[in-house]
């Protein structure tokens, strides 16, 4: 569960000079779950004497704090604190946890006298829809004040390690370039990717499914929470038509990877009007948008161009719930099949590359699009990567069906592509002509084809050029 949420987690705590953490993410992603784990760690690891404690104070319960967090005492706030059911007392060994803060908003900029008045004190925060309940206030987040730690679904390794598959997590975390995987392992990584593709990274979900082995159970606890998100729709949407959103929101998840066109959502409704539907579920994180860059140069988000788009979902288990996709669907799609039609490959592809960007500073994903009047031509991700414009396909088969890849290659001079596939880890020198106007150009660069599950290593790993 969340093992480098919770490393961080233990860097923050070690820092004397670390600021509140508020938690971020989308509902049910386990954000409390986390905040729990980590105390639970602290308490196996540190000295009786030196215990470390958890004051939970669950601010949906006690929405009448408001007037105590205006006052922006933090002493004070100490004092009423200590007053609540199950809190036994606080002293600088306490990890105060302010769980669903956006229930309270007044607690969130209070947070910064916490920093300046009690910079001893461990604070965490963990909340959903902040933007909305920002957006609605007059005060602004204590910029400076504060520090982020972003959460999403799980990640396949951290899945892996849900369902007591830990060496096989720890093969992908350790996998080097140019390593031999044994075919028994590549295939049973697979087949559990395929099984990850259902059930999909939501801690609930992946729980369930540990226990029972039963995918009608996992199917029950996807419909109980797509049932929650559209029942949290009335809280952040204002006036706007909830029937509407309901339908922007079924739409988008059965899109995953196509250009947006406000007009495809509603032939009635204005574009501005499904434009601002859209920004809500992203400010939601329900939606994610990937956004066309120039990618002349890095950072690749100095050169979006905002009004191109596309969308991946929260999490591929519930996109493919509202998709209509169940097990006996997708068990009988063989691995070309998964790879190359529909959008299950890129959307788990998106999602961990958005979990890989979490914590930087340039964590927009992008992708290029080139629109001409004969053809066009479309790179599924562009990744700035170890200072290199990396850009990424998901496709099975020969290089001869890489044309938008040869394309980009050739109009940004980029040296190494990267291709995900259902095949076993490779690397070779394409050399190809593409056409440029009325000019035949010549390219040559490295392409490296990995399994779909070795996303998350893709940082670490050390190509060589051939």
């Amino acid at each position: 569960m969340k093992r480098q949420q919770l490393i961080r987690l233990k860097e923050w705590l070690k820092n004397p000079h670390r600021k509140p953490l508020i938690i971020r993410g989308a509902r049910q992603v386990g954000k409390s779950t986390l905040v729990t784990l980590f105390s639970e760690h602290l308490s196996d690891e540190t000295p009786e004497q030196n215990k470390t404690t958890l004051a939970l104070v669950n601010l949906e319960r006690h929405p009448d704090l408001n007037t105590c967090f205006k006052s922006n005492d933090p002493h004070k706030i100490l004092n009423i604190l200590e007053m609540l059911p199950d809190i036994n007392g606080i002293s600088e060994e306490t990890l105060i946890f302010f769980d669903e803060i956006q229930a309270v908003p007044e607690a969130i900029p209070a947070l910064r006298y916490f920093y300046e008045d009690l910079p001893r004190q461990p604070v965490l925060a963990a909340g959903s829809l902040l933007e909305f309940v920002l957006s609605n206030h007059q005060f602004s987040m204590p910029v400076g004040r504060v520090e982020y730690l972003h959460m999403g679904p799980m990640t396949f390794t951290e899945f892996l390690d849900g369902i007591d598959e830990n060496k096989l997590a720890e093969f992908i975390r350790t996998f080097e370039w140019q390593e031999t995987i044994e075919p028994v392992i590549h295939h049973r990584l697979m087949d559990l990717l395929r099984t990850y593709f259902f059930v999909g990274g939501m801690p609930e979900a992946v729980r369930v499914y540990a226990e029972t082995q039963r995918l009608k159970s996992v199917s029950e606890v996807h419909n109980s929470i797509i049932d929650t998100y559209r029942e949290d729709f009335p809280k952040y949407i204002g006036s706007r038509n909830l029937s509407r959103i309901q339908q922007v929101f079924n739409f988008a998840a059965r899109n995953i990877g196509k250009k947006v066109k406000y007009s495809q959502f509603s032939s009635q409704d204005k574009s501005a009007t499904i434009k601002t539907d859209i920004e809500l579920l992203c400010m939601a994180r329900v939606l994610s948008k990937v956004i066309h860059s120039h990618a002349n140069g890095l950072p690749l988000q100095a050169e979006m161009e905002e009004k191109i788009f596309k969308l991946i979902f929260l999490d591929i288990g519930l996109m493919n719930a509202i998709c209509g996709l169940g097990w006996d669907v997708i068990v009988k799609m063989n691995e070309s099949h998964l790879v190359n039609e529909g959008v299950i490959a890129e959307q788990f592809i998106g999602q961990h590359l958005q979990a890989m960007l979490s914590e930087s500073p340039n964590r927009q994903l992008t992708y290029w699009l080139r629109q001409g009047r004969s053809s066009n031509a479309e790179v599924d991700y562009v990744l700035g990567l170890n200072g290199q414009i990396i850009p990424i396909e998901i496709k099975s088969g020969a290089t001869g069906r890489l044309k938008s890849l040869h394309q980009f290659v050739g109009e940004k001079n980029v040296s190494l592509a990267v291709r995900f596939d259902a095949g076993q880890p490779s690397e070779q020198r394409v050399n190809t002509t593409i056409k440029q106007g009325d000019k035949a150009i010549e390219i040559d660069y490295q392409l490296v084809s990995l399994p779909l599950y070795l996303v998350e290593r893709l940082p670490e790993l050390k190509f060589q050029t051939i």
